[in-house]
């Protein structure tokens, strides 16, 4: 029987909140839970947009909710036509460890074996659309005006991301299947779209097929309840995630196969553009950006194995000693020739013109002006911008960034500084903006939260609200921040501890080979990441660019150069004291800094101010499943506490 009292009194009725295992940490899986009937009443009542907004914890922006009212009452109707009442419809259902989220799970039983299954619905309003950039999975909309993933491998995407990560799944692939509804569309006005083979995790309906959509829906379900099929679903252990420090090459290898929407879309809008720019001999720069965990690194490494595997002659590559150095470690001992095409920038500064088919630029933020220092050969040394390099290097360079990852004073990596440079060699650039959150737990509200707490957005500093994918907690002191998170740590969950670049490095270690405890807080204390390069016995620190791998550095505290471009499950941050609370604001002061790469007198104040907060939005989104915070100044400390209840 269907609750009639308001939306906020129904939502525990219909919504579905669980909390399930992920190597130590808890993954929560959100979605609006109903069945068809319901869906209908709460239409007619004009109520289903604020309950799916309340129960799913999503409060979508205008065009979700017209899509809400539009779509679902569209697709309940379709059930109740097919005498499936009783199944469960899992609606705006979340994927663990994203932001992203399917349309509608239906949960059920299947009419023959009398096991559960699930079908994953993508709805669309679209009325016509076409196949765009000479591809088979991407589709232009008459409807947005805009290019998407072709519907039908976008519910592929969030079959095979629920077959990998839900445990319930995990040996019975069979159970889960992917339709694309296109409910306001005639299959003569989508029909390209159809040149996509339809298979188990995907296949495609149109308003005029709507028979035999319901056909296809009793094949799958039984006209019986499936709560128990959704409460076993949302209730599932679930696999954790494979990340750039615990990858293989076998998970390289099939990395394409788990982006997801807007990762999948940039994915093969770049692949086409290589591919238009190869048969056209029309050179392009193309630019991905993105913040923190929306899958940059995912898809530049996903492009190295496709692209390998079409004999491309092609370079990973980044500016970043500890990411290198990383991944030449991880993937170099399990494939050599692998090793061979993962390099630096400046090592392509000698390379011959256009050699390389494509260079993929990773953690592009991190360009320099120029690829000369001071281990460079005098017969080398150029003045020469490392982007016109980089763009001469390849017949197509690809640059991933997140503008607001620039955390030195050299570095220059931004749109409009590629693009700048893109122009004045007459070359097109074709951007494609990510979307979507696949660090901090998924959660776009955190991302927000820490842009703005920087005042890096113009809202300022706000309250932080508990949010159902990603844990923030404040310790009261650093030995509390560190003995919360070392808690934490399993063989399969890591922890790391990084800081603001507040106090002087010693750079050898003491006479018994231990290092400096150069950090102290009151009675803690604790030494930087080891500062040379050198790896020792299995009882020494590891190296600096080995610190985010390696498990023995949580012994120390790692610094802005060492943790960038990796990611953790718990993150500790210390904020300096060069980063204080005043008038309800995070201001910097440069007096209290140590780093000797920002101490020139050349660098303004201003850009001085946005470094700093750049490195502190780097560090407090490190973490996957969750974030401590403590801060020197006691009246920062009191202010952030003062922005969240989650103490320790």
């Amino acid at each position: 029987m269907i609750n009639t009292g308001p939306p906020s009194e129904r939502v525990s009725d219909i919504a579905a909140l669980q909390q399930v295992s992920n190597g130590g940490g808890t993954v929560t899986l959100r979605s609006f839970r109903s069945t068809a009937p319901e869906v209908v009443a709460l239409a007619r009542r004009d109520e289903l947009v604020t309950a799916i907004a309340e129960g799913a914890g999503k409060k979508g922006n205008p065009g979700e909710r017209r899509s809400w009212g539009a779509s679902l009452p569209t697709l309940a109707n379709l059930l109740i036509k097919a005498k499936l009442r009783e199944v469960a419809m899992l609606i705006e259902c979340s994927l663990p460890g994203s932001s992203q989220r399917a349309d509608v799970v239906l949960a059920g039983v299947h009419p023959k074996t009398g096991d559960d299954n699930y079908v994953v619905v993508e709805l669309k309003q679209w009325s016509h659309a076409e196949l765009g950039w000479d591809s088979d999975l991407i589709a232009w909309s008459l409807y947005t005006r805009g290019d998407h993933l072709h519907p039908v491998d976008q519910v592929r995407g969030y079959c095979r991301y629920l077959q990998r990560d839900f445990a319930v799944l995990h040996d019975r692939p069979e159970a889960l299947h992917g339709v694309a509804f296109l409910h306001n569309a005639k299959k003569e006005s989508v029909e390209p779209l159809f040149h996509l083979r339809p298979d188990q995790f995907g296949r495609l309906f149109t308003d005029d097929q709507r028979d035999e959509f319901i056909e296809y829906l009793r094949t799958q379900l039984a006209p019986t309840s499936g709560s128990s099929a959704a409460d076993r679903l949302l209730t599932s252990a679930v696999r954790r995630r494979a990340t750039l420090l615990n990858s293989t090459t076998a998970d390289l290898h099939t990395a394409g196969e788990w982006l997801v929407d807007n990762q999948k879309l940039a994915f093969e809008a770049v692949m086409s553009r290589i591919s238009l720019s190869h048969r056209s001999k029309l050179k392009t720069v193309v630019l991905v950006t993105g913040g923190p965990g929306s899958g940059k690194s995912i898809i530049a490494l996903s492009l190295l194995q496709r692209l390998r595997a079409e004999g491309r002659r092609v370079r990973y590559a980044t500016g970043s000693e500890a990411i290198t150095k990383t991944m030449r470690r991880i993937y170099g001992k399990q494939e050599p020739d692998l090793e061979k095409q993962i390099t630096y920038y400046k090592s392509l500064t000698t390379m011959q013109t256009e050699w390389l088919d494509v260079v993929i630029c990773d953690e592009a933020h991190r360009l320099r002006r120029i690829s000369t220092d001071r281990f460079t050969q005098s017969t080398l040394r150029t003045k020469r911008p490392q982007v016109d390099e980089l763009i001469e290097a390849a017949k197509v360079p690809v640059f991933l960034l997140d503008e607001n990852q620039v955390v030195r004073p050299n570095e220059v990596g931004t749109i409009d500084h590629i693009r700048d440079h893109a122009a004045r060699a007459g070359l097109p650039v074709f951007q494609i903006n990510l979307d979507g959150q696949f660090r901090c737990g998924g959660s776009a509200a955190y991302d927000e939260w820490v842009l703005n707490l920087l005042d890096l957005r113009a809202f300022g500093p706000m309250r932080w609200k508990d949010d159902d994918h990603f844990i923030v907690r404040v310790a009261s002191s650093p030995r509390q921040m560190e003995e919360f998170l070392r808690s934490k740590i399993t063989p399969t969950v890591t922890a790391r501890i990084t800081a603001g670049y507040c106090w002087e490095w010693t750079p050898e270690p003491d006479i018994d080979g231990t290092l400096v405890p150069d950090i102290k807080i009151g009675d803690w204390s604790k030494p930087w990441n080891k500062y040379k390069d050198t790896i020792g016995g299995p009882d020494d620190p590891p190296p600096s660019w080995l610190w985010a791998h390696d498990p023995r550095g949580f012994e120390q505290v790692g610094c802005i150069y060492t943790a960038q471009g990796f990611e953790f499950d718990w993150a500790g941050v210390i904020l300096g004291p060069e980063i204080v609370a005043e008038d309800g604001h995070l201001v910097v002061r440069r007096d209290a800094n140590k780093d000797k790469q920002l101490r020139s007198k050349k660098l303004f104040d201003e850009d001085f101010d946005i470094l700093i907060r750049n490195t502190y939005k780097v560090l407090l989104t490190r973490g996957m499943q969750g974030v401590v915070i403590y801060a020197v100044d006691p009246a920062t400390q009191e202010f952030i506490s003062g922005l969240t209840d989650s103490l320790i």
